[in-house]
């Protein structure tokens, strides 16, 4: 057994700690500072992310728009694009999971990676 004492992590903004890895899931604590976002993005796994402290607001690329305080969870599918905004200093905690996703560079052979790069470096 494992357990983290989530209020008294020493973060700093925007900076994540993964707190556990394993094939099944990634579990990551991180701060956002007041008017600081995590612009649009996606992952390429089912992700979840749990409001410990502030406030926040989401909008994902279809238009869709949660937002709130402590205990706030909202969950986002495989590759769903979205954007998280802090309203206040915010702490977050995000379980990605299966990790890594289908698609995930970690999960990729390397012929796969360079693919990708090349088809990346394109755009």
């Amino acid at each position: 057994m494992e357990s983290w004492d989530l209020s008294g992590l020493e973060l700093k903004p925007r900076l994540p700690e993964i707190l556990s890895s394993s094939e099944d899931a990634r579990v990551i604590a991180l701060d956002l500072a007041a008017g600081e976002s995590l612009d649009e993005h996606e992952v390429h796994e089912r992700a979840f992310v749990v409001l410990l402290a502030g406030e926040i607001e989401v909008e994902t690329s279809g238009g869709a728009k949660a937002g709130g305080g402590p205990g706030l969870l909202i969950e986002f599918e495989p590759r769903e694009r979205h954007r998280v905004s802090a309203k206040s200093d915010a702490r977050l905690l995000l379980l990605l999971t299966p990790w890594p996703g289908q698609g995930h560079p970690g999960a990729m052979e390397l012929r796969e990676k360079l693919y990708s790069r090349r088809h990346a470096a394109k755009r």
